[in-house]
């Protein structure tokens, strides 16, 4: 169990971390749905204005949420007192998270081409809980690994078998947090080659991290928040378009 964070401790605890991730990743989708998908739409390139730069600054700072959320996914299935319990409830959001992503992202109800993040991370946690249970057993644990990417890859779930991989590092990584940062910072600039390796930026407020959740239970509003959040800008592009 996280222990409860104090003022007197140094770093940022995990509610803080959570919050930089919902605003990078708030920041990212307005990117994608209100400045690309309404503001500019197919006018990419519109003279004198200022929204493409605004749009590609937006995408940028976005980068940081996904290796955040990955990391924090990690941290909740080592402290977690009930594995099946988190699963149920990631893949519960999945769910309920799927339309509301595929208007925000895709302008349709429903677009089986791709899913949402929480499926991502509910295949990183089965990983994780498999591969623990086959500690010991290298090559069994490789399999399980190249099975959640594979499943990842073919149900085109967002960040695919990156995201797999870079739940991997830092639960195998985990006690070395040099080697987490390098080879999770090296996947993360890989992840975002055409915004110059931005995410590789998030292992700053990670390593900031002081190993406590927080005083107060904001679980239900983080869950909540991804799907609210893309609704809400679908609405909101549909005003304005």
């Amino acid at each position: 169990m996280y222990e409860t964070g104090t003022a007197s401790v140094k770093g940022i605890t995990g509610n803080t971390l959570k919050m930089v991730a919902i605003v990078t990743m708030f920041l990212d989708h307005a990117g994608v749905v209100l400045v690309a998908g309404g503001i500019l739409g197919d006018n990419v390139i519109q003279e004198g204005s200022l929204w493409p730069l605004a749009y590609v600054v937006l995408r940028t700072i976005g980068r940081l949420a996904f290796p955040i959320f990955c990391f924090l996914l990690t941290e909740g299935f080592l402290h977690t007192r009930d594995v099946k319990k988190y699963g149920i409830r990631l893949l519960a959001f999945a769910f309920i998270s799927e339309v509301p992503f595929d208007l925000a992202i895709f302008d349709r109800w429903f677009q089986p081409g791709y899913q949402n993040v929480y499926f991502t991370l509910f295949l990183g946690l089965c990983v994780l809980y498999f591969y623990d249970k086959a500690a010991g057993n290298s090559v069994k644990q490789g399999l399980i690994a190249l099975a959640g990417m594979a499943i990842a890859s073919f149900i085109r779930s967002d960040y695919d078998a990156i995201g797999i991989g870079m739940i991997l590092i830092f639960y195998v990584f985990r006690g070395n947090k040099k080697l987490q940062t390098l080879f999770g910072g090296m996947l993360a600039v890989v992840s975002s080659l055409s915004l110059s390796g931005a995410a590789a930026l998030a292992f700053i407020p990670i390593r900031m991290y002081n190993g406590k959740r927080g005083e107060k239970n904001l679980k239900q509003f983080f869950y909540w928040f991804y799907p609210v959040h893309l609704l809400l800008l679908y609405l909101l592009r549909l005003s304005i378009t």
